[in-house]
Formats: structure tokens, sequence, C-alpha cells
């Protein structure tokens, strides 16, 4: 059963496959606002690129002009869903996410310092990059990366999409592992109050796919580093 994320609307999957693969959208589901308009990289001046439900930004009420910014949180209502970029990193977050950008650097208003993720979910891509997500269970180096996390109160989900990443449990420096990836191929679970050095735990793939990631990728004008799958991608591609 999935915790932390609602089950997914068969019907979006199918609208985020459309969009990701730039074909046009009957006019209806474009006036509904599902999903915005076909995804490219966003113009200056534009942080968000579609919001589905509510979704708020500095506990303000956000829309398609709200700017988004290092030292800003973002917070989503259950039901919700945000697509928004901050400088080289396009994000995707769920509904019930909140969502801490940190600032830092010798201007402290344009650059990512690092991620707090409090509660929900959230698909991440950036290049060239590295920086911290955090969550109260885990700490993550991020080197450039996709990936795709969710935060709960005793366990946090970590995909490791593409890319090296540094994984460790917050309250245990013995349970850290170094995971590179070419195509999600070690998701974890990073658990609480585990024997010293297990904390860390293999996991399945869920609640993620490779449309999204190519839908974000491309509002920052990029593609996911692998090819992307013609069949209709809606759930694991391996057993573990």
């Amino acid at each position: 059963m999935r915790r932390s994320v609602e089950a997914e609307d068969p019907r979006r999957r199918l609208l985020v496959r459309a969009l990701a693969l730039g074909l046009l959208l009957p006019a209806d589901a474009l006036s509904q606002g599902l999903l915005g308009s076909r995804p490219g990289r966003l113009p200056p001046g534009r942080s968000i690129y579609r919001i589905a439900g509510e979704a708020f930004v500095n506990d303000r009420a956000a829309d398609l002009a709200t700017r988004i910014a290092p030292g800003d949180t973002v917070r989503t209502a259950p039901g919700g869903e945000i697509a928004f970029v901050v400088g080289g990193h396009a994000m995707l977050a769920r509904g019930a996410t909140t969502l801490v950008i940190e600032r830092g650097g010798q201007d402290e208003s344009i650059v990512l310092r690092g991620l707090r993720l409090l509660s929900g979910a959230l698909l991440s891509v950036s290049r060239d990059s590295r920086y911290q997500l955090r969550t109260t269970i885990a700490t993550i180096g991020i080197r450039g990366t996709g990936f795709y996390a969710e935060a709960e109160a005793d366990r946090t989900y970590f995909c490791t999409c593409y890319g090296t990443t540094d994984v460790e449990a917050a309250a245990d420096p013995a349970s850290r592992e170094t995971i590179t990836a070419q195509h999600h191929d070690r998701p974890v679970y990073i658990v609480k109050d585990a024997p010293a050095g297990r904390g860390i735990r293999p996991a399945p793939f869920i609640n993620h796919t490779d449309e999204e990631l190519a839908l974000v990728e491309a509002l920052v004008g990029r593609e996911p580093p692998f090819l992307f799958p013609k069949d209709s991608y809606g759930g694991p591609r391996r057993r573990y």
C-alpha cells in the first residue's frame, strides 16, 4: 500500500506522457488546468510551469505568476501538485508536501544551498550542482542527478534515478552508502531506529515515472540521460 502519496490517476499518467512526448493535448484538458502547456524551458522571470489543486509559496496561494527562489517554502495541499524551476533545478512536488529551499553562497538570493523535505514527495533534476537533500531521517548528498524522495515520520524513500548520491541516515553515520545509478538501479529506504550500520535497506521502484522525469528535465531545456521508453511505462522494470 502506498503510504505517503495518493494512488496515481491513470488519466493523469497518460496526460503526463503526452506532455513529455511533446504531443498536443485536447483543449478541454488544458482548459481544466490539469497539466498546463506543452513542456519546454520556462521563459525568464517565470518559476512555475503548472499547479494542480492548491499550492502555496511562503504560505501565500501560488499561481503561474508566483516567483520561487532560494529561501522560500513551497507547500501543497492534499491532492495538489506543483512543477517549478529554481535556477537549474526543476522539481515536481506531490500533494501534502512541504519543501524548504535553502539558500547560500555569495548571492544568497539566487544560489540553492540545499533542500529540506519536511513531508510529502519530491521529484527533482539538476546537473553540475552539488547540494544536500535533508529529511528528518536522512541526509543525502546530491551530485547533479535526478532523484525521487518521499519523507515519512519513520522512514525516507529515496531513488537515485540517474547519477550519483551519498545517502546517510541522519542519526547513524555508520549507515552510509554512495549510490551510482543509470536508470533507477537501487532505490532505498532510510529507516528510523535501526541497528547501527543497518539504517539503509533495499526498496522497490514506486510512485514516479520516466515520463515525469522527461517532463521536469524539459523545463530546464534538457532530456534524461537514458533512452525514453517506447512502451507505456507505469511501474517497476526490475524485481527486488
